[in-house]
C-alpha cells in the first residue's frame, strides 16, 4: 500500500517504553556523520554561532547554547529540510523509505538509521548524542514530545501539514528549522529558489495554453483486492501547487483537515469529469496501482484515460515534502502538461 503520511500519531502510541525497534542500541556504535551538507548550493554555507531560542509550531520555547551540529530527524519532510539547509543529520528514521520516496535531497552515507518513523529505537537514537531532535507532531501534548524530552535533549516539534494553507505551512516549517539550526539565511535562499521556480512554471503553463486546466492528483493502494484511491483535494500541497500554476483542482469531495486528502473508489473518479489525472509513480511493496486500475472498465471509460491525459509523476517526488520537493512537483507538472 502507499506509504502513509507522517506517523506522529503512531509514534505517540509506540514510543512509550520502546527500546527494541530495529537498529543498534549500543552507545559505542554511534556514527559520526559528517556535519557539512552536500545539497546543491551548500558551498560556503555555515551556521551562525551563539545561543538560539525559537518558538516551535506549538508555542514551545526551544533553547540551544549554540547552533546544533548533531541533529536527529524523525520524518521525511524534515530530513529533506535539514539537508537543504546544508546540515547532515547524525540519525534519521527509515533511511530506505526516505531514499525511495524523497529524492529532492540525497542522504549521505554514514547516517544512523533509528528504525521506522512509527517505531524508532530510542536507545539507538540517543546513542548518537544529539543536540537537537526534530519531529513532526499534531498537538503540544503529543506523547512523542514528552517521551523525547525525558532524555533532556531539546526537541523541535514541527507542524508538517495544514490544509488551511499548505504552501505557507511548508515554508513556515522550513524557516523554523532554519532558525533552530542557525541557518536562517540559507533557508531564505532556498525559499527564493522556490519562489523563482513557481513564477517560471506559471509562465510556462500560461505560454503553453494548456487545453484542459482541470486536474486531480491521486495515489492509491490495494485494500482487500480492491483499489482504494486518495485524491489530493483542496488544502493538499499537491493540489495547491497545481492551482498556483493556474490549474483548477477538480476534486471537490470531503478531505481531511491536515493534508487535504480524500478517499474514494474507482467509481468515485467519475465525479472529476474531463479533468486530467496525475498520479504517484513510486512503487510501494511491488504494487502498481495504475496497472490494477487499467484492468477496470470504469477506469478505462474516464475521459482522461480515453483521451490520454493520465500522467505519472517521476518516481521519488515526495508529495508531502519541503521547498526542494515542491520545486520537483512544479517541474513535473510543467513537463507533463507541455510535453
Amino acid at each position: 500500500m502507499i506509504t502513509p503520511r507522517p506517523l506522529a500519531a503512531a509514534l505517540a502510541a509506540t514510543l512509550i517504553g520502546l527500546t527494541a525497534a530495529c537498529g543498534s542500541s549500543d552507545p559505542d556504535e554511534a556514527t559520526d556523520a559528517p556535519v557539512a551538507g552536500d545539497a546543491e548550493g551548500c558551498d560556503g554555507v555555515e551556521a551562525t554561532s551563539g545561543p538560539i531560542e525559537v518558538t516551535d509550531s506549538f508555542g514551545r520555547t526551544v533553547q540551544l547554547d549554540d547552533a546544533p551540529e548533531r541533529v536527529v530527524v524523525l520524518e521525511w519532510q524534515q530530513i529533506e529540510d535539514v539537508l537543504s539547509l546544508c546540515l547532515t543529520p547524525v540519525a534519521v528514521a527509515d533511511i530506505e523509505g526516505y531514499g525511495d520516496w524523497d529524492t529532492a535531497e540525497v542522504l549521505p552515507d554514514g547516517v544512523t538509521d533509528v528504525g521506522t518513523r512509527g517505531a524508532p529505537n530510542l536507545d539507538t537514537l540517543f546513542a548518537t548524542n544529539p543536540d537537537l531532535v526534530i519531529i513532526e507532531a499534531y498537538a503540544p501534548d503529543d506523547a512523542i514530545i514528552g517521551q523525547l524530552e525525558a532524555y533532556d535533549v531539546p526537541v523541535l516539534a514541527t507542524k508538517g501539514a495544514d490544509a488551511a494553507d499548505p504552501i505557507e505551512n511548508m515554508l513556515t516549517t522550513f524557516r523554523l528549522i532554519g532558525e533552530a539550526t542557525g541557518r536562517s539565511d540559507r533557508a531564505e535562499a532556498v525559499i527564493d529558489e522556490f519562489d523563482a521556480a513557481l513564477e517560471a512554471a506559471k509562465g510556462e503553463v500560461t505560454d503553453a495554453d494548456v487545453e484542459v486546466t482541470e486536474f486531480v492528483y491521486i495515489d492509491g493502494y490495494i485494500d482487500g483486492g480492491n483499489v482504494a484511491l486518495r485524491p489530493f483535494g483542496q488544502g493538499s500541497l499537491m493540489g495547491e501547487l497545481g492551482e498556483a500554476l493556474g490549474l483548477t483542482n477538480a476534486w471537490t469531495g470531503e478531505v481531511d483537515p491536515a493534508y487535504g486528502l480524500g478517499q474514494t473508489d474507482i467509481e468515485g473518479m467519475t465525479a472529476i469529469g474531463e479533468a486530467a489525472i496525475f498520479h504517484t509513480s513510486t512503487i510501494d511493496e511491488g504494487v502498481e496501482v495504475i496497472a490494477e486500475l487499467e484492468q477496470n472498465a470504469v477506469w478505462k471509460s474516464l475521459p482522461a484515460v480515453t483521451e490520454g491525459r493520465v500522467y505519472g509523476f517521476p518516481p521519488g517526488v515526495w508529495t508531502f515534502g519541503g521547498p526542494r520537493s515542491a520545486i520537483q512537483v512544479l517541474e513535473a507538472y510543467v513537463d507533463l502538461l507541455t510535453s
